[in-house]
């Protein structure tokens, strides 16, 4: 059958469609090809779709991001995991260092070295920026914000479970002091089993499994605030457990921030010529 390879990834409960840049291109995909791709009932179904081109220099891949509403993306943590891992199965880049141009810059990731399906990313710095004045619901504690290549709202809960997402986490992601752009907002809690989080994506509109930016924004909320120290796990919507670690500057920036988490790859396909 003739049409394109692409493959299906999952980064934590994060799912994707990723394609290789050397067999297409980036104009090949407008939004609307983006969106159907995306879709869950008539596509392949993912949160956002990638494509991994050879990067500026010998090594180097470039990270093409998009939603799955089909708008361009400036970076993507569980992406960026499992672009690490894909580069290093696709041979555009060495395991031990793959160096990632994102639209938020240079990410460097390595994958495990035991051979299983995690990776490991080295973020820039991650900047605390005054949160909007969000007025608080019951069970929400002060919001926080924080710059991750792309913008997050960070609300500690009593409990994630309680959280009506589909209204609050929708009317957070457009509040006006996020900027134009919205945010993507990120609710945190202890729980039995250690911290978990749930999170509301924008370009995506609606709660996603898993959010690896997210949770580098919320490590850095909660460590500001002396409720948690470095390195810090979390558990996803989808179970799986992203940990954060970095050393956090008295200037409140997060430094040198480390993200690890799942990076599996789930299966090969071609899509067909209606796709």
């Amino acid at each position: 059958m003739s049409g394109e390879t692409f493959y299906k990834m999952c980064g934590s409960g994060n799912d994707f469609v990723f394609l290789d840049g050397r067999e297409t291109d980036v104009s090949r995909w407008p939004a609307d090809r983006i969106r159907r791709t995306c879709a869950r009932a008539t596509g392949v179904g993912a949160d956002g779709l990638v494509i991994l081109a050879p990067g500026s220099s010998p090594g180097a891949v470039r990270f093409h991001f998009y939603n799955a509403d089909g708008s361009r993306g400036e970076m993507c943590g569980n992406g960026a995991l499992c672009a690490t891992r894909l580069s290093a199965h696709l041979q555009l880049a060495d395991p031990g260092e793959v160096c990632l141009e994102t639209d938020a810059g240079l990410v460097r990731g390595r994958v495990d070295p035991g051979g299983g399906p995690r990776a490991e990313l080295s973020l820039p710095d991650v900047g605390r920026v005054a949160a909007p004045q969000i007025d608080r619901e019951p069970g929400e504690e002060a919001a926080g914000f924080a710059l991750v290549g792309v913008p997050h709202i960070v609300v500690p809960v009593e409990d994630v479970d309680a959280v009506d997402l589909g209204i609050r986490g929708r009317e957070l992601r457009s509040h006006p002091g996020a900027g134009a752009a919205g945010a993507n907002v990120n609710f945190v809690a202890r729980s039995d089993q250690g911290w978990a989080m749930r999170t509301y994506e924008r370009g995506v509109e609606g709660e996603t499994l898993a959010c690896g930016t997210g949770a580098v924004a919320c490590a850095t909320i909660l460590a500001g605030r002396g409720i948690t120290r470095l390195p810090w796990s979390v558990r996803s919507r989808a179970g799986s457990i992203l940990t954060v670690s970095g050393s956090l500057g008295a200037d409140g920036r997060l430094h040198d921030p480390r993200l690890s988490g799942e990076a599996r790859l789930v299966f090969m396909g071609v899509l067909g010529p209606d796709a």
